[in-house]
């Protein structure tokens, strides 16, 4: 199966998916299958798999090539499908956009370090393109930092006509959207990442999509009321859940384990288990994990019901 290039970028919620693990350490196709129905069943516009959230890096290449696959054959028709490149080789990382391309993915994220020259960038998006599925999501993430110089992105958007997409993870992430957004009159889609703890800031920026892991029917439905307009309710709604950001978005490590308490305490896993050297929380963070796990699973009951 081969994606289009001319797929209609997501609008909406696209969540970086985490990684389920048997009670014996292997890779849990079925919880991961009962994940993928789930963003479908939710609203989302679509998926991202084998990036930071899934702790791509602790996965063998079988490992991740079978994720791909798994979560592909679910849903690939449904819902656009992003296909992380994170592996130990550049020869790995076009392999795996030659699989995306195959399994009929919409995009490859490629995350290059921050201080990557622009003409390693420009290099390595045509060869991308080349190898995968037409379009290429360049991932801007600097933790504490700017990322990549506007105008390098607005040049390479420019030259390589598959660069359609970036992920913006920087600080501040807010005037970074803005400034692309309007350079490139939307012709760039635009995500947001880790910074979905400003959701609201951005979404008065236009941006396309987020990229957020778990809670998907709350942010769906944080979405779908600021595009009705009802700005008002879409960000009493995300106030709701910002205790749960403020715990989880202390540390990337946080997130993953937080997140996977959740997909267990929702059924959709079925265990909570991640791979080292991912910390096990203390006895104050696992009461405080708790107290939210219950404050995240009302906010969605309360959805599901109409209240």
């Amino acid at each position: 199966m081969t994606a289009p290039t001319d797929s209609p970028p997501p609008l909406g919620i696209v969540p970086s998916l985490n990684t389920p693990f048997t009670a014996d350490d292997q890779l849990d196709t079925g919880s991961l299958t009962r994940l993928a129905d789930h963003l479908v069943d939710s609203g989302c516009a679509g998926t991202l798999i084998l990036a930071v959230a899934g702790e791509t890096s602790r996965l063998s290449p079988d490992e991740r090539d079978l994720l791909a696959e798994t979560v592909l054959a679910r849903i690939g028709s449904r819902l656009p499908v992003i296909v992380g490149l994170t592996a130990e080789s550049w020869e790995e990382s076009l392999a795996r956009a030659e699989l995306a391309h195959r399994l009929g993915a919409w995009a490859v994220l490629w995350q290059p370090p921050p201080e990557t020259a622009e003409a390693e960038l420009a290099a390595g998006l045509e060869d991308l393109a080349r190898a995968g599925p037409g379009t290429v999501m360049l991932q801007d993430l600097d933790w504490g930092g700017g990322g990549f110089p506007i105008e390098t992105i607005l040049r390479l958007h420019r030259q390589i006509p598959a660069f359609r997409a970036i992920k913006v993870e920087t600080v501040p992430a807010g005037p970074k959207y803005s400034a692309l957004l309007e350079a490139t009159g939307g012709a760039l889609h635009v995500s947001g990442g880790w910074a979905v703890s400003q959701m609201t800031d951005a979404l008065a920026r236009g941006v396309h999509a987020f990229m957020p892991t778990g809670m998907e029917p709350i942010y769906c439905e944080i979405f779908r009321r600021h595009r009705a307009g009802q700005i008002e309710d879409a960000r009493a709604l995300f106030e709701r859940i910002l205790p749960v950001l403020a715990f989880a978005n202390q540390h990337i490590d946080v997130s993953i384990r937080f997140f996977k308490h959740m997909r267990q305490a929702s059924g959709l896993f079925a265990t909570d288990r991640c791979r080292p050297p991912v910390p096990e929380f203390d006895a104050i963070q696992a009461a405080e994990c708790d107290r939210l796990l219950r404050l995240a699973l009302d906010v969605e009951e309360n959805l599901a019901a109409g209240t």
